[in-house]
């Protein structure tokens, strides 16, 4: 249908958009900003937009580039969500980040109720569920936009549409082998940056949602993502995190192959860059060339996150892991040989359907033999349409519970040992903000990811800079900036 509609507030555009893409969304740009302009005329005030992010750090990165866009047609950004404009960057990883969502959305409603002019989005990983669509539309239908994942880019042209109805406007792909970029975006932080390098996931991990609601690999051009990274060194970026959901299957499916590991050399080479993450490794394919790049480099950060999910084999199979409790641990042993000082984390999950205490025994031996410096742990979330969720044996909550209490013991014991072996030293640290508790003190990130207080000011902000670790105080030091 023809969302463009006439009347005192909005003035239609003659021309047709671009079929190009980006100069299509800078087109509906151009035509958002008409529209935010005569409302804040209207209202006699600027416009207020809050992006608020649900999930993981491709959410986060994603919400910086909904932001960006945001910014660009003429809303203020703000953080509390008594805003003109709020949309909701969701997770559907855990059926918690769900209720979440729909217990944040109940509050927008009573507000909407008082502002008739508020718009509420929704868009992310939650929305690719056909029942959530479903719920929202029956229970929610105060909600203004909806849409996905794998449209993102298309945020200014929806917002264009949001305008020109009434109607709740919804748009959601099932699939799509689209990669945008080149739009604006709003940095959380001016000195370090997130760079999607890759979309999807092929592994299909049986109690995983993210390859049904981001659908298959899909990879970025090397070109296109060292020219982005370029650009952000200019513009005083000392970090990036390349980020995909199996950084160590990049580059498979482009028409010119080339592995993750070449690509870090490439990234290596850019001048003024000082340090690279990544995230995430799946264990099934990190290569002995990865091993030897993160080795000899002197930009790549200590630091290395290794899902291991469980420790045992039987459970590892059952979650589709594709390698076993020996393998893994085997892999450990060689990164640990070939860099000793580098710190690994990992995620794992309890209560996975068929977990016995056994197995949970298994899973805190190999934190014991890893010393992971940390690990997030959770509870098994039951997610429609994955394979796990239609398994037999459920396991009872008592049951998990009991086992995920003896789990985090042992890894707040392991992480707390690992942390304590670096006081004394004196290491780099990248400051990153005003200490939130202390403004005399700043916080800090080493290479290996743990964090540091020091005394210090606003000026630092973005600096590396020397600091002697003082106190360990269980995961993080308090320090001492160093002359």
């Amino acid at each position: 249908m023809n969302l463009e509609k006439t009347d005192n507030n909005f003035t239609p555009l003659t021309n047709k958009p671009p079929a190009k893409e980006p100069d299509r969304q800078y087109y509906f740009i151009e035509k958002c900003r008409n529209y935010i302009k005569k409302e804040s005329e209207r209202l006699g005030r600027p416009l207020f937009a809050a992006t608020v992010t649900f999930g993981c750090q491709m959410n986060a990165r994603d919400s910086e580039k909904l932001s960006g866009i945001l910014k660009e047609v003429g809303y203020e950004l703000t953080e509390n969500e008594d805003a003109d404009f709020v949309i909701y960057n969701t997770c559907t990883v855990r059926d918690n980040a769900n209720q979440r969502v729909y217990g944040r959305l109940g509050h927008l409603n009573s507000l909407k109720k008082e502002k008739k002019h508020m718009k509420i989005a929704l868009c992310g990983c939650m929305m690719q569920e056909p029942s959530v669509i479903e719920k929202i539309r029956s229970s929610y239908r105060f909600v203004d936009l909806i849409f996905g994942t794998h449209n993102l880019y298309k945020f200014a042209e929806l917002l264009a549409a949001m305008f020109e109805t009434d109607e709740m406007v919804t748009d959601i792909w099932e699939k799509t082998d689209k990669i945008v970029e080149n739009l604006p975006t709003e940095r959380k932080y001016p000195f370090k940056s997130g760079i999607n390098i890759m979309f999807g996931c092929n592994n299909f991990c049986s109690y995983c949602i993210v390859p049904y609601v981001r659908g298959r690999e899909r990879s970025r051009r090397p070109e296109e993502i060292i020219h982005e990274i370029e650009k952000l060194v200019f513009e005083g970026v000392v970090e990036v995190m390349l980020l995909g959901q199996n950084v160590n299957s990049y580059g498979k499916n482009l028409e010119e192959p080339i592995t993750f590991a070449e690509l870090l050399r490439r990234v290596e080479q850019i001048e003024g860059l000082k340090r690279i993450r990544f995230m995430t490794s799946h264990p099934k394919d990190l290569s002995d060339e990865l091993i030897k790049v993160m080795k000899e480099s002197k930009k790549i950060c200590r630091h290395l996150h290794l899902p291991l999910q469980s420790g045992s084999t039987r459970i590892l199979r059952a979650m589709n892991r594709r390698y076993t409790k020996e393998q893994y641990l085997a892999l450990v042993d060689k990164i640990r040989k070939e860099i000793p000082d580098l710190a690994i984390t990992t995620d794992i999950i309890v209560g996975f359907p068929g977990e016995e205490l056994c197995d949970v025994d298994e899973t805190i031996d190999v934190v014991r033999r890893v010393g992971y410096d940390n690990a997030f742990t959770f509870i098994y979330s039951r997610r429609t349409g994955t394979p796990a969720a239609a398994m037999e044996n459920q396991v009872p909550d008592a049951v998990v519970r009991e086992g995920f209490d003896r789990l985090l013991k042992v890894v707040q014991e392991t992480a707390r040992e690992r942390v304590r072996l670096l006081e004394g030293k004196t290491m780099d640290a990248l400051v990153e903000e005003i200490n939130e508790q202390d403004e005399s003190l700043v916080t800090g990130r080493l290479s290996n990811n743990t964090i540091v207080h020091f005394k210090g000011d606003a000026g630092l902000i973005g600096q590396i800079v020397p600091v002697y670790l003082k106190e360990c105080h269980g995961f993080y030091y308090l320090g001492e900036k160093k002359r």
